[in-house]
């Protein structure tokens, strides 16, 4: 039986594909080969059919693909998509298998125009945010109350006169400055880049507004450009922009101090509104005229409280002249109580004194004296120095009789060995050098021998 692959009958080896195996195996290899990629053309026979899913060709001047977006990945977009559209697909390449058709499944798709835009947005403001661009600890405060407006915008353009109407209704006195410079096109970028550098040469305004009016994106692109964002950061004025409507949003808008959705926007940002300081200003008067008259109401009754007080110096002189003569009148009373009572005190201390004084004192004592010198003369010379001698006389024999100088004096001598007293012969050796005191003078011995004594013993 032949192989499946192999023609019916035949003994010939040579490899065959059968379609589906063909087809599956394309696929596979063109899947395999090329990751999803972005393709731009021309919508044409663009259908929906039942089951949600969406089947065009994309086409340019010299090619077409077929294309199928399926139904999860349709729900997802933005826009309806139709026949002439110019879009942009992210998508597979596959194939097929069942008819062999070469087609992209698509994943994403958006207008070709606006979207590359918006991918150069994006990417623009990946790069410039990583450059610190758009940091909020850069960003600059607004002056609540400044003394000159500049505005960059086109002369002949819809924004510059929205926001002088705003800037006259809010705030009439705020003089502006307006630095023209075109505000759409190729030469709109370096011209606001120039205009904000003119103004911070000049530096005749507090606060800029770089501003426009509403449009496409394309329209507001001078608005992305990195020149025109890095010319707000260089900028030592703070600068409002408000370009468009709400819903835009360009890298000007990023980089600025202070974003506005629209030109009336940023100019009502940047001025006071006069209406809100009048009323303020009305509320501090009616402040500070209430504190006044506060202030003198009680300033008023304190001098009245004064005009009560008040004494007419004549009187009060007349007061004050009675006043010193009775204080002069209890001065001198005063003073003459305090002299007697002081007189009749020396006069008491005086007679003290006298009883007291040694005049009176001086013979009885001397009298004392002379008694009392009588008395010891008898006691020292008939009594107590007498019994005195004789004890004094006692005392010396007993010490001579235990003393041992009497003891030396009978014939008797002291040996000493290294400073010690020596009682017993053992207490020495042959040859050790001895010290003998004798009742008079001493003599320096060494010892020949030891022997008993030849004495009697004083025990027996």
């Amino acid at each position: 039986m032949a192989p499946p692959d192999s023609p019916a009958g035949g003994g010939d080896d040579r490899p065959v594909y059968t379609v589906t195996r063909l087809n599956h195996e394309a696929r596979g290899l063109l899947e395999a080969s090329f990751p999803l990629l972005w393709v731009e053309g021309e919508l044409s026979n663009v259908a929906r059919p039942a089951s949600g899913h969406m089947y065009f060709t994309l086409k340019d001047d010299q090619a077409q693909v077929r294309c199928a977006m399926f139904k999860g990945k349709n729900r997802l977009l933005r826009f309806k998509p139709g026949d002439g559209m110019h879009v942009l697909v992210r998508a597979q390449i596959s194939l097929y298998a069942p008819r062999g058709d070469f087609q992209l499944i698509v994943e994403h798709m958006e207008e070709a125009g606006e979207g590359a835009l918006q991918r150069a947005f994006e990417e623009l403001k990946r790069k410039l945010s990583a450059e610190g661009l758009f940091a909020d600890d850069i960003k600059r405060p607004i002056p609540s109350l400044p003394r000159r407006v500049g505005v960059i915008t086109s002369a002949t353009g819809a924004a510059i006169r929205d926001v002088l109407t705003t800037l006259e209704r809010r705030f009439p006195a705020l003089p502006v400055v307006v630095y023209p410079a075109p505000v759409q096109g190729k030469a709109a970028a370096p011209a606001i880049a120039e205009a904000l550098a003119t103004a911070n040469r000049r530096a005749e305004c507090d606060v800029l507004i770089l501003t426009r009016g509403g449009g496409s994106l394309e329209d507001l692109w001078s608005f992305n450009e990195p020149e025109v964002a890095r010319a707000i950061r260089a900028s030592d004025l703070p600068v409002v922009v408000g370009v468009g409507h709400e819903v835009d949003i360009t890298i000007a808008d990023l980089a600025a101090d202070l974003r506005a959705p629209t030109p009336t926007a940023a100019a009502e940002r940047v001025s006071p509104d006069r209406e809100t300081l009048l009323r303020q200003f009305r509320t501090e008067r009616d402040r500070v005229t209430r504190a006044l008259e506060r202030r003198l109401r009680d300033r008023a009754q304190g001098l009245d409280y004064l005009r009560r007080r008040l004494v007419h110096p004549g009187k009060r002189l007349r007061d004050l002249h009675e006043r010193n003569h009775a204080a002069r009148q209890r001065l001198a009373r005063a003073l003459a109580l305090r002299q007697r009572d002081r007189r009749r005190d020396l006069e008491n201390l005086t007679a003290r004194l006298h009883r007291a004084g040694p005049a009176r004192r001086l013979p009885r004592n001397r009298e004392h004296l002379h008694d009392l010198h009588e008395r010891l003369v008898r006691a020292t010379t008939q009594t107590t120095l007498p019994a005195r001698r004789q004890r004094l006389q006692s005392l010396v024999r007993e010490l001579e009789a235990v003393s041992p100088l009497g003891t030396l004096s009978r014939g008797y001598a002291v040996a000493r060995k290294d400073g010690q007293i020596l009682r017993k012969a053992q207490e020495a050796e042959v040859g050790d050098k001895v010290d003998v005191h004798l009742g008079e003078g001493r003599l320096d011995c060494r010892v020949e021998g030891l022997g008993e004594s030849d004495l009697p013993d004083s025990h027996n």
